[in-house]
């Protein structure tokens, strides 16, 4: 399996997460080629999956992850 080096990822909330502390994720920007995604809830140090991009770009177009409304 490979790792990779998280420490200097930089990690944002994503727009899909709701507001008030609950689900929340949150995924790292400067990582190439894939797309760590972790829960906000949790510690730094808890748990990430790392999607590949190209999954990632699949999974989002599937339209799973519709707009919240406003």
């Amino acid at each position: 399996m490979r790792e990779f080096d998280l420490n200097k990822a930089r990690w944002r909330k994503s727009s899909y997460s709701d507001g008030n502390g609950g689900n929340c994720l949150e995924v790292a920007d400067g990582v190439p080629g894939v797309v760590p995604v972790r829960d906000s809830k949790l510690d730094a140090g808890g748990p990430v999956i790392v999607i590949g991009a190209a999954a990632w770009t699949a999974f989002l177009s599937t339209g799973v992850m519709t707009p919240r409304p406003a």
